[in-house]
């Protein structure tokens, strides 16, 4: 792979990461209910459902997707629904919370969820594949070594996806710390649960 392809690449999954997406709107949201920790635990989760997806498309399952209709119904509808469950989950957690809700620690059991809610947005995608198959083969020579291609075009996605969430997270963070009131965090929670809603609402209808 040329240093002008590579380039080129880079500078399309960096535009493409910073358009708002399920990805963006789960990093804000978890920034604002739970900190900094959480999201960057969902961030982790959600980098690791990608390589999944990339790796998915490299095998050629996305063929799969792309032929059968009610296999791919199946796949973005879960993906809908468990976002959707999500941010309701997280509007009525801030409806209930009180004063000793406000000290937020980023337990063991509050970075599993946040790691495995990550993961299953990223892998609740059906569009992903899709558009990896496509999207790859672009920058991928097919008269070379395809192995190595994939491993560089994953290492560059997921670090560049890693750097671009991780600043919509630390964006999130620092509104969050001028807000410490319990009136604001629910305002916060409710903010943060209708980011995922929007999410499943932009997986459904594109």
């Amino acid at each position: 792979m040329s240093l002008d392809v590579w380039l080129a690449y880079v500078a399309a999954v960096t535009i493409l990461s910073l358009i708002p997406g399920p990805s963006v709107f789960m990093a804000i949201s978890q920034s604002l209910s739970k900190g900094l920790s959480a999201s960057f635990y969902s961030i982790l989760g959600n980098l690791l459902g990608g390589i999944v997806m990339m790796t998915v498309a490299y095998v050629g399952l996305g063929t799969i997707l792309a032929t059968s209709s009610w296999v791919y119904a199946v796949i973005k509808w879960m993906g809908v629904g468990y976002m959707a469950w999500l941010g309701l989950s997280q509007i009525l957690a801030a409806r209930r919370m009180n004063e000793a809700d406000l000290i937020v620690t980023a337990s063991p059991e509050v970075r599993a969820s946040s790691l495995s809610s990550g993961f299953l947005i990223g892998v609740l995608n059906p569009k992903a594949i899709l558009f990896y198959v496509a999207f790859l083969a672009q920058f991928m020579n097919p008269e070379k070594a395809m192995t190595p291609q994939f491993l560089i075009l994953v290492a560059t996605s997921t670090v560049n996806v890693f750097i671009v969430l991780g600043g919509y997270a630390l964006l999130a963070a620092q509104a969050r710390r001028f807000f410490q009131s319990l009136r604001a965090r629910k305002r916060m929670g409710y903010t943060g649960g209708s980011c995922l809603l929007g999410g499943s609402v932009f997986m459904a209808t594109n």
